[in-house]
């Protein structure tokens, strides 16, 4: 059976909204990270014959193949083919799934794994809005079928389901952000994010010929559970979910390298790990936010694991209730769930958050000496993702 393994992987700092990348045309920033992936590796980029990308508002900026674009736009070969997937929040982690397929049938022996959204650029929901004037996006025979709920409603669904409370998704958002923060304070990034530098723009957008550096995350804050307690809730005038226990809007890019362990070998690379699963599975469309159970429970029967073998768990923090509910039907350690922060705190750029928690869990495991992490995302319409890595 052929292994198929992770070279590298790297992201951005994860812009907040209207913030330092979003002066950044989002095939700028993807090409970014593409580009700085072959450049750290030093492979030849004409060893790399397929992209996968991930994007969800594919719209305006993002529409036309943006993987491929971004690419080019970055001088890297014609020759290499790109696709960009839409599997809504999880589309770089499918995206990698994908491409992790790719290498493993023997279709090609290198392919690149990669996501963006600038949010602050591309509203989310802009290639479905009624603006555009094509109509929407869901069949009327889907009505007969499924309630339509916004994300917020399946969050709050959840809450009510798990028995998860208001205090408790505001604990859980303190706790993402003082993470977070411990994570920058003690350097525990180093290695997987590279600076961007980026054009400043005056009132009307236009470049001023200056320039600034996004070296950071810039979604952190300095909060308290008082502070919290005061936010009104998003959705249901009585629900549990704020600004506060919620993903944030965000900017931002991550890439990751994929290849047979064999090549690897060959071109000399050390592999940091070994993609041992992945899997796309789909959940109720009206609680629309479970899919880190099912894909969790999933990969976890394939695979032979438990979930005590998992060192490191990356499960994105859409809203507080995903994750502490997932905790609760799977059994899962929380000491050990986003031990850096999550999308709280750092940010949700929708296409690129699957790439990112990837690239997170890779270099966490590096950090700690741990063995198994395993990475899941909800996605809108009810689909989950998963992955799991071993250090090698």
């Amino acid at each position: 059976m052929t292994n198929v393994v992770i070279v590298d992987a790297v992201r951005t700092p994860i812009g907040k909204r209207n913030g330092g990348l979003s002066t950044l045309h989002p095939g700028e920033t993807l090409g970014l990270v593409q580009k700085a992936l072959i450049e750290r590796t030093g492979i030849d980029p004409a060893e790399v014959e397929q992209v996968v990308g991930g994007v969800v508002s594919q719209a305006g900026e993002q529409a036309f193949n943006l993987t491929r674009t971004a690419w080019l736009g970055a001088g890297l070969p014609l020759t290499t083919a790109a696709t960009t997937v839409d599997t809504q929040c999880g589309s770089s982690q499918q995206a990698t799934g994908l491409a992790a397929s790719l290498v493993g049938s023997g279709v090609v022996d290198v392919a690149m794994a990669c996501g963006v959204e600038a949010m602050s650029r591309v509203p989310i929901g802009a290639s479905g809005s009624k603006k555009l004037g094509l109509g929407v996006p869901i069949p009327p025979p889907y009505f007969d079928q499924y309630e339509m709920t916004s994300q917020f409603e399946g969050a709050e669904r959840i809450a009510d389901k798990w028995e998860i409370t208001r205090q408790d998704t505001d604990a859980f958002g303190l706790a993402s952000q003082q993470r977070a923060i411990q994570a920058w304070e003690e350097d525990r990034f180093a290695g997987q994010y590279i600076e961007v530098v980026a054009p400043d723009v005056d009132e009307e957008g236009n470049p001023t010929g200056d320039t600034h550096t996004v070296g950071r995350d810039e979604g952190l804050r300095e909060t308290s559970i008082e502070k919290l307690a005061t936010l009104k809730p998003v959705g249901r005038p009585d629900g549990v979910h704020t600004a506060g226990n919620a993903s944030q809007i965000s900017d931002g890019a991550a890439a990751i390298l994929i290849m047979t362990e064999e090549k690897a070998a060959a071109l000399g690379l050390t592999p940091k790990a070994r993609i041992v699963d992945t899997c796309l599975v789909g959940t109720d469309p009206e609680l629309m936010l479970t899919g880190p159970i099912d894909a969790t429970q999933r990969l976890l029967e394939r695979t032979g694991l438990s979930i005590d073998d998992i060192d490191v768990f990356e499960i994105n923090e859409a809203f507080a209730s995903v994750v502490l509910a997932w905790a609760k039907e799977t059994g899962a350690d929380l000491a050990k769930t986003n031990p850096n922060g999550g999308a709280i705190a750092l940010g949700h750029p929708l296409g690129g958050t699957g790439a990112f928690l990837l690239t997170k869990a890779i270099y966490e495991l590096e950090r700690t000496g741990g063995r198994y992490g395993l990475i899941s995302m909800c996605c809108g319409g009810g689909l989950g993702t998963g992955t799991i890595i071993e250090r090698v």
